[in-house]
């Protein structure tokens, strides 16, 4: 397993890390044999980064990773969790992010983590789930350093969803060392302009401004919630079809796009669709880690086996270009 070095950090984070998240579901609503199996799986084949949150089931997904790690004992891998404040906690902030990763480190069995992300979306001036830059730099991070200070987490992180040029802002400050960044192959605009009147959110080349402040990149939304897959069909313990981040209006219409990449397939750039989408994930340098949310073994093993392929050509990229023009002008 390819390791990469993660931003500023000294870490070196496998490139395939373990999403355990509650699209797919396996750490969620999961045999716990099936969870234990495919953990230890991940770890032989040099998986070294788990990302997981309160808001993945409840806290169910980081009693079950925590269950699994204690009893595999793994040596040298690194978990990530997040926090998610409730509007009704934006008045005591220091105290909800405290008592929220307390909750999660007793729910891991651990005594830190190595990230604590924030999982709001941020936007310039905030209002419902989304924070303000002025919230988050004035509020959220002196809350996050405290927790560092007292050694219940290494490095700090965000989820970089919300408004663009917030979270440029935000990014640009340093005061974060990572960043949960959406990149796929339905929006790649986190590495490069978009055609003109792309319908998607644009990103503004957010991986320029991570490597600028040093900052590492966690890839999500590798397969934009599973519509990279192609198909609508969804296995029966993952969640339901999520609200699309950065791409289409509705997560049919993102299936439809997605199928429009087939050509990558059909062309013989890659077996499947999904492994298209893992590979050109993974081919950014920016790219520190990427996630894969799975519902079963079998689809961290077609994860594992895209990842061993390594990048895409520079042919299908190519392809992709051309394939991409023609989504300009349509309605999002």
């Amino acid at each position: 397993m390819q390791l990469r070095a993660f931003g500023r950090t000294g870490m070196r984070l496998s490139v395939l890390g373990f999403g355990c998240g509650a699209v797919g579901g396996l750490m969620v609503r999961g045999d716990p044999a099936e969870q234990e199996r495919t953990i230890a799986r991940a770890i032989a084949a040099g998986v070294n980064y788990f990302d997981t949150a309160v808001l993945y089931g409840n806290g169910e997904s980081e009693k079950n990773l925590g269950r699994v790690l204690q009893k595999l004992k793994p040596a040298n891998v690194a978990v990530g969790t997040k926090v998610r404040l409730p509007p009704s906690e934006f008045g005591r902030i220091a105290d909800a992010v405290t008592m929220s990763l307390e909750g999660s480190l007793e729910r891991l069995r651990l005594d830190r983590v190595d990230i604590f992300h924030l999982h709001n979306p941020i936007t310039e001036r905030g209002g419902g789930l989304a924070l303000s830059v002025r919230q988050v730099l004035g509020d959220v991070v002196p809350a996050f350093e405290r927790l560092r200070q007292q050694g219940k987490t290494r490095f700090l992180g965000t989820t970089a969803v919300g408004d663009t040029a917030a979270l440029h802002q935000v990014t640009d400050s340093r005061a974060f060392d990572s960043a949960q960044v959406v990149y796929n192959m339905i929006n790649p605009s986190a590495a490069e302009e978009l055609p003109t009147n792309y319908p998607a959110q644009d990103y503004g080349r957010l991986f320029d401004h991570t490597k600028a402040a040093g900052v590492g990149v966690v890839g999500i939304r590798v397969l934009a919630g599973g519509a990279l897959s192609g198909s609508a069909e969804r296995h029966p313990i993952a969640g339901p079809a999520p609200e699309p981040i950065g791409s289409a209006m509705t997560y049919d219409a993102d299936v439809v796009r997605a199928r429009r990449l087939m050509p990558l397939v059909n062309e013989g750039f890659a077996a499947t669709l999904t492994e298209a989408a893992t590979r050109f994930a993974l081919s950014h340098p920016a790219m520190g880690t990427i996630l894969i949310g799975m519902a079963t073994p079998q689809q961290f093993e077609e994860a594992l086996a895209a990842v061993q392929k390594g990048p895409l050509p520079r042919a299908a990229f190519d392809r992709l270009w051309a394939l991409w023009q023609e989504f300009s002008g349509e309605p999002r």
